[in-house]
């Protein structure tokens, strides 16, 4: 029986918690396995692990160049080293593609490789467009992943009437989607002086998935160290998986046991008083850079989630776990402060928001039991001053006590 090969260690963060994430096949017809750091979500692979054969028993070394040349090794089928089989092979091959040149014609390839170069130049001048005008980086890799997805699906993007053609016929989008490849559209129709009338997708509004509290911890506590601080900061805190994972040492007050927010997407910035739970979490974490987190970017950071809440849900049976995004604790922690203290406006505050339209939506996600209090009675002036703090609220006075409730 043989010895199982030992799990490498990341190169990033030293972690031997490793997802395994696909071969990577190798031009002499071998693979070398590649990993997933759940850490840190680094991907790598091992220069160490030992190469495997895409056939378990390949029957012959398809070296061509030394068999024409007099170099064979002898360890190719003997079919192949004979001069008149190898000869009708190197004859097939060049009359196939010269049929295929045939078929499609030297002008047609030398036109559609002309195309495909004014394709890429715009996209190019496109993203440098909206890298001058001040975009976001994330909203100019939607952009530009969008424009690219319509040249994929056979649009002519020089033609605005071919554009609306291709989005009208994308039956497996939904008219959100639509409504986003529109937009992108017309930044790039704008950009070269087309003219384009957009058409009308209006996404439809939808009430966001609200998890219970018992299934965020559940999700927390399945995650590695670095994911699941990620997830407690969110919980605590509602921010926005960018602002989260931009987050730098010196945002963290261990003193007083707050962390502050460098907003996006036009947002204010927020001061949040955290736990000793998340505070604690926090200072377990690595110091090898000047963020906290030490993935590579935000597209290893879900990637590494997707895997770990799959394999949370499966584990605990729970078809639920799969609907929570990084977007959801945010939503969660907006219905719960709102349930708590029914002040849009604190809610409004503690979102960053701006508009206090985006936060509206919040007031139709309570609890249903929302006339549930816990009753408190304070008989010194002490106590009224600690229930206070607590966030109970002064209801009357009764027989020289003082009752206060809380929501539940």
């Amino acid at each position: 029986m043989k010895a199982a090969e030992p799990t490498p260690t990341c190169p990033q963060c030293g972690s031997n918690k490793l997802y395994k994430d696909g071969l990577r096949y190798l031009a002499d017809g071998t693979t070398v396995q590649r990993w997933l750091c759940r850490e840190c979500g680094y991907r790598f692979t091992d220069p160490n692990h030992k190469r495997r054969s895409k056939w378990k028993n390949p029957p012959f070394n398809l070296n061509l160049e030394n068999c024409l040349n007099d170099k064979c090794q002898g360890n190719c089928d003997p079919e192949w080293r004979d001069p008149t089989s190898l000869g009708r092979l190197v004859q097939t091959l060049a009359t196939v593609e010269k049929e295929e040149k045939t078929k499609s014609g030297q002008a047609g390839a030398t036109e559609r490789t002309t195309q495909q170069k004014d394709v890429k130049s715009a996209i190019i001048s496109f993203i440098w467009k909206l890298k001058r005008d001040g975009y976001s980086e994330a909203t100019i890799k939607d952009y530009a992943y969008i424009i690219e997805v319509l040249v994929k699906r056979g649009a002519n993007i020089f033609d605005p009437e071919h554009v609306k053609e291709v989005i009208a016929n994308q039956n497996a989008w939904s008219t959100a989607r639509k409504w986003q490849v529109v937009k992108a559209y017309s930044a790039f129709a704008k950009m070269f002086d087309l003219c384009w009338t957009p058409p009308k997708y209006k996404p439809t509004q939808k009430l966001p998935f609200i998890p219970t509290e018992e299934e965020i911890d559940q999700l927390i506590a399945g995650c590695s160290r670095q994911m699941a601080t990620f997830l407690q900061l969110l919980k605590e805190t509602g921010v926005r998986c960018g602002e989260a994972f931009n987050l730098k040492w010196t945002d963290i007050d261990t003193l007083n046991n707050t962390v502050r927010i460098t907003p996006e997407k036009s947002s204010n910035p927020r001061i949040f008083k955290i736990s000793n739970k998340l505070a604690s979490m926090l200072a377990n974490l690595p110091k090898k850079s000047h963020k906290v987190f030490s993935y590579k970017d935000k597209f290893y950071l879900h990637k590494a989630f997707v895997k770990m809440r799959k394999r949370i849900a499966f584990k605990l049976g729970n078809p639920r776990i799969l609907q929570i995004r990084f977007h959801t604790f945010r939503h969660w922690k907006a219905t719960m402060e709102y349930h708590k203290t029914k002040d849009i406006l604190h809610v409004m505050q503690l979102l960053g928001h701006k508009n206090i339209n985006n936060t509206l939506i919040y007031t139709q996600l309570v609890n249903v039991n929302e006339n549930e209090y816990v009753c408190k009675v304070a008989k010194t002036l002490n106590e009224a001053s600690q229930l206070i703090e607590a966030g109970f609220e002064f209801v009357c006075d009764m027989e020289g006590f003082k009752l206060f409730r809380k929501r539940k």
